[in-house]
């Protein structure tokens, strides 16, 4: 698990927190129910208004794994992967079928199992990069949404201040009730904005970021097995695949003193 977001959340709500102590004010202040529900509310409900109903249950789904969510390191797919070629060079394409039951990636297993069968190099491409773009596709959705609300909450925020300031010039002949009545207003102004900038934009950024580490962890597989299938040599390939990596140490082989040379050589 990849605590960032929650962190990173829990960190913005505690700097307001920390400025409305400072500040001598009270939370109760700006935690006023009727504000937060109109913006909560109605940010997730122009949000399904803004998709369709599929999308919505689709970011839904996917939220829990903006906080949990947690991408396997690029050496660790290497290094499996290196292990799968090692594995074929030894027993053949044929073992591929018995690695594939102890794997619990859906993608790694599907691909090692076409292996197993003989599936063409070229149709076993188009299978995986298919899939791959799928799963990229599923990913925009979910973040999108989030995304979309983020954009949506400041606008709703100043909705409710209109409304709540309506409330406040109705009320302009009690002259010591308008101080309170100014501030609840702007709470839904605050709300909006907080809700955007402290949850659904970093929600939706979230996805984009973890849906990138994916199709990069795909992709890594995809080439990876299909070198695999081709008979490619374990080393070769590792070199391979981490050059595929942005920052990646290469692993370069040291040449052997001359005089080793010689004796294999001989």
């Amino acid at each position: 698990m990849d605590p960032a977001t929650i962190i990173g959340i829990v960190l913005a709500f505690g700097s307001i927190v920390a400025m409305v102590t400072m500040e001598g004010a009270h939370l109760s202040a700006l935690v006023l129910p009727a504000p937060m529900v109109l913006v909560f509310g109605a940010t997730i409900a122009v949000g399904v208004a803004s998709g369709t109903l599929k999308d919505f249950l689709t970011a839904v789904k996917a939220l829990p794994r903006a906080f949990r969510g947690k991408i396997d390191p690029p050496q660790k797919v290497i290094d499996q992967v290196v292990g799968l070629a090692e594995k074929a060079r030894s027993s053949g394409l044929l073992a591929m079928e018995q690695e594939a039951d102890g794997v619990d990636d859906p993608f790694l297993k599907r691909a090692l199992q076409n292996i197993a069968d003989g599936t063409d190099g070229d149709e076993l491409r188009v299978l995986l990069e298919d899939e791959i773009a799928t799963r990229s596709r599923s990913d925009r959705v979910a973040a999108k949404f989030f995304s979309g609300m983020g954009g949506y909450a400041p606008t709703i925020g100043i909705i409710g201040t209109v409304v709540s300031l309506t409330h406040v010039l109705e009320n302009l002949s009690q002259p010591a009730e308008l101080g309170p009545l100014i501030a609840s207003a702007f709470v839904a102004t605050l709300w909006g904005l907080v809700s955007a900038n402290f949850l659904w934009l970093p929600i939706g950024a979230r996805m984009r970021r973890l849906s990138e580490l994916e199709v990069e962890r795909m992709t890594l597989l995809m080439e990876g097995v299909l070198a695999v299938q081709a008979g490619s040599q374990p080393r070769l390939l590792g070199e391979r695949l981490r050059a595929m990596i942005p920052d990646a140490p290469v692993k370069v082989k040291a040449d052997k003193p001359k005089g080793e040379k010689l004796k294999e050589a001989a």
